[in-house]
Parts: structure tokens; C-alpha cells; sequence
């Protein structure tokens, strides 16, 4: 059936590391119903010695800058964002989009990029995400209110 929205999310950079206990997919295996793979401590711990950078944590006014880049990304597109919540080491969207799920989160992650670069000029970070992200398709109004009602109702930001 017809896309009418995506549900995007995206982590921090280092916050969710493969093989933590929080379930972890295989990209190489990532089609929709794939199980989760299992907890791996040693996978984890080697994701973590092939960090270039500290994990980024956002505060609240790099979530702020965040939630309006992402917001300013939808208007210059002329995407409808139906939600957005911006958390302290994830990102969830629920946009329609003229563009693959791919394009739209790579462009609203360039977008919250530059608005981090612009807020902390001095940090000199090359990776404020990790790379890729969770690609939904919603295809359904229930899907979309589904969506829309996760994203609103996450736990508050920490």
C-alpha cells in the first residue's frame, strides 16, 4: 500500500552501541520482522574501542536547536512533520516526505548538525550521530496516529 509517512529515528553518537542489552538489529539482515540479535558484551566493547569521539549526550538547549533545525528542515521542504521529540541521546520524527526515508533523515540529520556545530562552535566534533537509522513506513492512518502517539508519549527527556 501507499507510504503516506515515515517514522524516523536516529541515536546520539555512542549511546547505543551494538550489542547492548536495549536489542540491536544486523543491518546486513535488517528487513522488516528480522528478530533482534542478543545481547553481546564483547560486540559492544569493541564498538567502543572503535569510537573516534566521546558519546554525545544533548543538553537541553542542543535538544531545542535540534527540534528547531528539524523543524526548519520540514518548512524549507515543504515536508509535513506530524511529530518530532528530540531526547537526550535519540531523535524520533514522523514526517511525510518528498524524498526516500534514507534522503530525509540524512537531510534533517545535516540540519541538526549544523544547528550543534552553530550552538557549540568550539567543540570540534566530526560525529554528533551514529550512522543510518531506524526507517519506518507507515502506511496507514492508524499507523501514522500510532506513531504520532509514540513519539508524544516517550518518557521526558533526561
Amino acid at each position: 500500500s501507499e507510504v503516506i509517512a515515515y517514522l524516523l529515528t536516529w541515536t546520539t553518537y555512542g549511546t547505543w552501541l551494538r550489542g547492548d542489552q536495549r536489542s540491536w538489529v544486523d543491518k546486513r539482515r535488517a528487513i522488516p520482522g528480522t528478530p533482534f540479535e542478543a545481547t553481546d558484551p564483547a560486540r559492544v566493547e569493541l564498538n567502543r574501542q572503535r569510537m573516534e569521539e566521546s558519546p554525545v549526550t544533548l543538553a537541553s538547549e542542543a535538544r531545542q536547536a535540534v527540534d528547531a533545525a528539524i523543524r526548519e528542515t520540514c518548512a524549507y521542504r515543504s515536508w509535513e512533520l506530524h511529530e518530532v521529540g528530540v531526547r537526550s541521546n535519540h531523535v524520533h520524527t514522523v514526517v511525510t516526505a518528498s524524498v526516500s526515508p534514507d534522503r530525509a533523515i540524512a537531510d534533517l540529520k545535516a540540519y541538526g548538525t549544523r544547528a550543534l556545530n552553530r550552538l557549540y562552535p568550539s567543540a570540534n566534533r566530526s560525529n554528533w550521530w551514529t550512522e543510518g537509522g531506524s526507517k519506518r513506513y507507515l502506511n496507514s492512518r492508524e499507523s501514522l496516529l500510532a506513531a504520532i502517539e509514540y513519539v508524544r508519549n516517550q518518557d521526558v527527556p533526561h
